[in-house]
């Protein structure tokens, strides 16, 4: 099988960022060469099938998802495990667990009634931080209108393993604050980039109040 581009190589690469893996370590889960593996995530192509098979193993993941079959494919769709168990998670391991930033959605009660909206966020002095466009319906929004008064809103986030059948989910409510000018410039530190991109300079930062979350795991 082949390909013409090198999706197949990012996604190799990614996976193996995701898990926090060295090309020797997923070329001893595979039995392959570091080499080949490091070839792999270089190169335009695919290799044969029993290669996928043995990498999607290594990665922790399906083959149908190693090839980018899976990608428009609802989560969660798959059966249960068979004895599944529902964690609740300590605030600390809460904070750990998204910490490294990402997507999350931003609940709010906006304008045309309950709203969630996914947003690119990082985690930075102990705050959600997310840019939004000055102006914009998100920042409207989230302005109560009345100097010192901000707008309590709830943010999600959430990692799901469609092989383990498993995963987490944390949910931080807190006030939406717009950052002041004078305070933009340590904000952007955390290095925020929204990936739907145009003029989005106002930062907005949630301090959390109340943290929680749920594992799903096996025995």
């Amino acid at each position: 099988m082949t390909s013409g581009n090198g999706d197949f190589a990012r996604r190799i690469q990614h996976l193996r960022d995701r898990l926090g893996l060295t090309l020797d370590q997923v070329a001893e889960r595979a039995d392959m060469s570091s080499g080949y593996i490091q070839h792999l995530e270089t190169h335009l192509g695919t290799p044969d099938r029993g290669t996928v098979t043995r990498l999607a193993k290594a990665l922790e993941t399906t083959v149908e998802d190693l090839l980018g079959g899976g990608h428009d494919r609802p989560p969660g769709q798959g059966a249960a495990m068979d004895e599944p168990v529902l964690e609740v998670l300590e605030t600390d391991e809460c904070l750990r667990l998204v910490a490294p930033g990402g997507i999350g959605r931003v609940a709010f009660s906006g304008s045309h009634g309950p709203t969630v909206l996914p947003v690119n966020y990082k985690f930075h002095d102990g705050a959600v931080v997310f840019r939004t466009a000055r102006g914009g319906p998100m920042d409207q929004d989230l302005r109560t209108g009345l100097e010192g008064v901000d707008v309590k809103i709830a943010f999600q986030v959430d990692r799901i393993d469609e092989v383990r059948r498993a995963g987490w989910s944390v949910l931080i409510q807190g006030a939406a604050h717009h950052m002041p000018d004078d305070e933009v410039a340590k904000v952007a530190e955390a290095g925020v980039t929204p990936w739907a991109g145009g003029e989005r300079h106002l930062y907005i930062r949630i301090v959390p109040q109340q943290v929680t979350g749920r594992r799903i795991h096996g025995l």
